[in-house]
């Protein structure tokens, strides 16, 4: 079976553009993912250190307020100056990750970043993990990672202060930990040890029982977050050794954060883990019922290469069930308003240079009614897959509404209906659509036709 280029641009990447040709082979999608990430470099993130350095001032200067009254104007202008300065930094890193997508030339390392940060989910809850818990997680922790090896991808994962803080991992303490002697007790919190076997390595029904669980939190008991210095090991909170998690031995009388890579090397490895990547890979890019035979190419190659991500990239877009014309997955709506934007010819300048009000008008506040908020997943298991969930009546007429909106605020530049579902689709234009767009009565609705139709929709 031959592989469509469009299929291509629209199954492994963000959208077709206008002028902008598909890549000719699976060959050349993989071949972009090998040369440096230029985007990111382009369009960066802000890093933690950073954001916390500001949110620490902030911290300061609202103390010293609280002890004067009435509070000094120099202050106050102190805190609204790096207030508003920290929320530009992230509403940026917002509007970059939209600029990544549209003008990157490797935009299968856009999807990819979003298929890892969902399977890693960390959600916002509170102001505190603003400062933290956004893009710039996914920056830090997943991009740089996304062509890599999967044990790397999930150590930066697991030591990050997102991850940390998300999961309330700083509340641990091993019960015969140093610190627990000095407290006569300690509390041992078992979300992340839980999630890191179930969601980000083996899987539901993967091989671990609740003991696993147990020995696991004791063994990363010394993790620890501090929004002055970050990721640190606290040997004192560790529980001393040896655990025993999934039959094997780690640690010894001194907690050491070795012993936890050791694990996580270990885990990142396991056959369990090999077949759960395998088949969400599957499932986010292919089918919500994937082949079995894509899933079991993706897990042998997961095994075969010790989990090498660029390895796994290429098993997924040559394999013959990728090529199933068949587009049976639904775009998310960040998917979905990324594509309709590179469709109309949008850049990443342009999003780059989006006035805040104006990238919460056309982008995020369409994304939060479509039932898919910034970062904001329902759970630490990420966005459902099923397209039912996203094909409700009420998220379908959402994406209408976005589809007439956006095709208005073109104004005079809408493009040509028929041409428009030509750049948008290609020969995967059905023909019924490419009938539709041509009778339409005015530019703006043969527009709007397209980007609501169910072929737009599917990739």
């Amino acid at each position: 079976m031959t592989f469509e280029p469009a299929l291509l641009s629209i199954r492994f990447g963000t959208g077709r553009a206008p002028g902008r040709p598909d890549p000719a082979h699976p060959d050349d999608v993989i071949a972009s993912l090998s040369g440096p990430d230029r985007i990111a470099e382009q369009y960066p993130f802000p890093d933690m250190a950073g954001i916390n350095a500001r949110a620490l001032r902030m911290a300061e200067i609202k103390r010293d307020m609280r002890a004067e009254t009435p509070a000094a104007p120099e202050q106050v202008q102190a805190f609204d100056a790096l207030r508003a300065e920290t929320s530009d930094l992230l509403r940026t890193a917002r509007k970059h990750r939209i600029a990544r997508a549209l003008d990157s030339d490797a935009p299968l390392r856009e999807r990819l970043e979003w298929f890892w940060a969902d399977h890693f989910t960390v959600a916002l809850r509170g102001a505190a993990e603003r400062r933290i818990v956004s893009d710039i997680f996914v920056g830090e922790a997943i991009r740089p990672h996304v062509t890599g090896r999967f044990a790397d991808m999930l150590k930066a994962v697991v030591k990050h202060p997102g991850m940390l803080r998300y999961l309330d991992q700083s509340t641990s303490i091993g019960p015969n930990s140093v610190l627990a002697q000095r407290l006569s007790g300690g509390g041992l919190n078992e979300n992340l040890s839980r999630e890191l076997l179930e969601l980000h390595t083996l899987g539901v029904g993967g091989a671990y029982e609740q003991s696993d669980v147990r020995q696991l939190a004791e063994l990363l008991a010394g993790l620890f977050e501090n929004p002055r210095k970050g990721f640190l090991f606290l040997p004192q909170r560790g529980e001393p050794g040896p655990e025993q998690v999934l039959g094997k031995a780690y640690g010894g009388a001194e907690p050491r954060l070795d012993d936890i890579d050791a694990f996580l090397e270990d885990v990142a490895e396991h056959p369990d883990t090999a077949r759960h990547i395998g088949h969400k890979l599957a499932v986010h890019f292919v089918a919500d019922q994937p082949d079995p035979g894509l899933v079991e190419a993706l897990s042998r190659r997961f095994q075969e290469t010790g989990g090498d991500l660029l390895a796994m990239a290429a098993a997924l877009v040559e394999h013959p069930a990728a090529r199933n014309p068949d587009r049976q997955k639904i775009r998310q709506p960040m998917d979905y308003i990324v594509a309709g934007l590179k469709a109309l010819g949008h850049t990443g300048q342009q999003i780059a240079g989006y006035e805040s009000r104006l990238f919460v008008q056309r982008i995020e506040r369409p994304m939060n009614l479509m039932g898919q908020p910034w970062l904001m997943p329902p759970g630490p298991d990420g966005w459902p897959e099923e397209a039912a969930h996203w094909t409700t009546p009420q998220g379908l007429a959402r994406r209408i509404d976005w589809a007439n909106r956006i095709a208005g605020h073109m104004g005079r530049g809408v493009p040509n209906p028929r041409r428009f579902v030509q750049d948008a689709l290609g020969p995967l234009a059905s023909d019924r659509l490419v009938h539709a767009a041509a009778v339409a009565e005015t530019r703006r609705e043969g527009v709007a036709i397209v980007l609501a139709s169910p072929d737009f929709q599917r990739r």
